[in-house]
């Protein structure tokens, strides 16, 4: 089995379509009925998924209210450090040649895993009411 050297142009296509997306959605208002689908999980259920709120999140991070972000969904606002830091490390190991491992030993993963069908759980409970979008 070969492994290849991932090229420079990978993490680079993903971060100009993240900004694209993010610009997008700064845009082009969430708030507002019919610009966006509406999320499966709630029409079908009528109960939030992890996910509920990003997109209002996003919209808020991205015209500077970090208050009202967090309040649309705190999980998003949470995971952008990581996935900064997740990024940038996928940058420098693909300029300096490194040979990428394992994304996080599985403690992490795993960790990460409760964190969000917890949030997910909590945010539909009646006492948890400031958890939903």
């Amino acid at each position: 089995m070969v492994l290849r050297r991932p090229g420079l142009w990978q993490p680079l296509f993903v971060a100009a379509a993240g900004l694209v997306g993010a610009a997008y959605v700064g845009v082009v208002d969430p708030n507002e009925p019919g610009h966006y689908p509406s999320c499966p999980f709630l029409l079908i259920t009528g109960r939030y998924c992890p996910g509920c709120g990003s997109t209002r999140a996003i919209h808020a991070f991205v015209h500077g209210d970090l208050g009202q972000a967090f309040d649309h969904n705190p999980l998003t606002v949470l995971f952008l450090p990581y996935l900064v830091w997740a990024w940038g490390s996928w940058l420098h190991r693909s300029i300096t040649g490194r040979q990428q491992g394992d994304p996080a030993p599985p403690w992490v993963i795993w960790t990460l895993l409760v964190v969000v069908v917890l949030f997910w759980i909590l945010r539909n409970l009646p006492g948890f009411g400031w958890l939903a979008p």
